[in-house]
């Protein structure tokens, strides 16, 4: 992740109303597992014993995110979301460093899946590294749309015609500065064809700060239809600023969703997912997806399998109404769709 430890060029005078910048709040994230375990009151030895070298794709999580844990607990759903654990050095079939095989047509940061949408690869960087994500080693050296001043990513957009979406994502696109965000907003909707933008990040459960004016605006004078998906996984992540971020996101977003995936010893039960979306419906997100995981390198320790996650779905229906109830999907690559369970 080329850009994991960049800030933007954006001011540390764009605030939210009632938070600190979120440049600042990235730059004070923890990157090492020492601190960690100091905040957390876990003894470093054992912290230490429980994790990897993680160089490749080091520790960063936002100390915000680190005070939602629960203390002395090396269990806790949130922190195993973001501790490089030894069990990623386990080799396992059919798990590979391009599991969606994306590299392979990704062309100047812009990759094509589907009918009528197309993905802006936005931002390398993000306010976490999640140990499941499946674009942990994307060459995003070379594979940025922002490169060229998004002039060339705009470029074959306009020539496909036929693109109805554009959807940004990462890394996070929130890592971006409102400025350049502009930019790429005002050029995306010269594009005759474009009437929605999407807005796949968790910068919002991760730095709620990041929804500060200067977004909010941007969002607000968009010509185009506006979708945000969110990406949360437990209902601990939703706290406090959180829900007041994302309520403040839902007056310039046209839809506000949330996608999560299912992972083992962190959210693999009824209880624990139907109380996610009861929270999320609370911050005014619906639920959307739930993903099975894609099989990336050192991921095999959060695999469920499919027979337990169908169980989970059905445990779920019989808890919630079924507009809280997401739909349970996994991505094939060369399908022109996800592909329900």
């Amino acid at each position: 992740m080329s850009e994991a430890n960049l800030l933007t060029d954006e001011s540390l005078t764009d605030k939210r109303i009632c938070g600190l910048s979120w440049q600042r709040t990235l730059q004070q994230a923890v990157r090492d597992i020492d601190e960690l375990a100091g905040l957390l009151e876990i003894p470093v030895a054992r912290l230490r014993s429980a994790a990897c070298d993680s160089s490749g794709f080091p520790l960063l999580v936002p100390r915000g995110y680190v005070a939602r844990m629960n203390k002395r607990d090396l269990h806790d759903p949130l922190l195993l979301q973001v501790l490089p654990r030894t069990a990623e050095n386990v080799d396992a079939t059919g798990f590979s460093d391009d599991p969606l095989r994306e590299q392979d047509i990704a062309d100047d940061g812009v990759i094509r899946k589907y009918h009528g949408r197309a993905l802006l690869i936005a931002s390398g960087a993000c306010p976490v590294h999640c140990r499941y994500c499946f674009r942990r080693a994307f060459p995003y050296a070379r594979q940025l749309a922002s490169r060229h001043d998004w002039e060339r990513a705009i470029g074959k957009l306009r020539r496909a015609g036929d693109i109805s979406e554009v959807i940004l994502s990462g890394g996070d696109p929130l890592n971006v500065s409102n400025r350049r965000l502009e930019a790429l907003f005002d050029a995306l909707e010269t594009i005759e064809s474009v009437r929605c933008i999407r807005i796949h990040t968790r910068f919002p459960i991760m730095i709620p700060e990041r929804v500060d004016n200067g977004l909010l605006a941007l969002l607000e004078r968009s010509s185009a239809k506006i979708v945000i998906v969110v990406h949360c996984n437990h209902a601990n992540e939703l706290d406090s600023g959180v829900e007041a971020a994302l309520r403040t996101l839902s007056g310039p977003a046209d839809l506000l969703l949330n996608q999560s995936v299912l992972l083992s010893g962190i959210n693999d039960d009824v209880e624990t997912l139907a109380e996610l979306s009861r929270r999320l419906l609370h911050c005014g997100v619906l639920p959307y997806y739930l993903h099975t995981l894609d099989p990336v390198t050192g991921t095999a320790h959060f695999q469920v399998d499919d027979a337990r996650a169908r169980a989970l779905l059905c445990g779920l229906r019989s808890e919630l109404p079924g507009y809280l109830v997401p739909k349970l999907v996994r991505e094939v690559p060369g399908e022109l769709s996800k592909t329900p369970l």
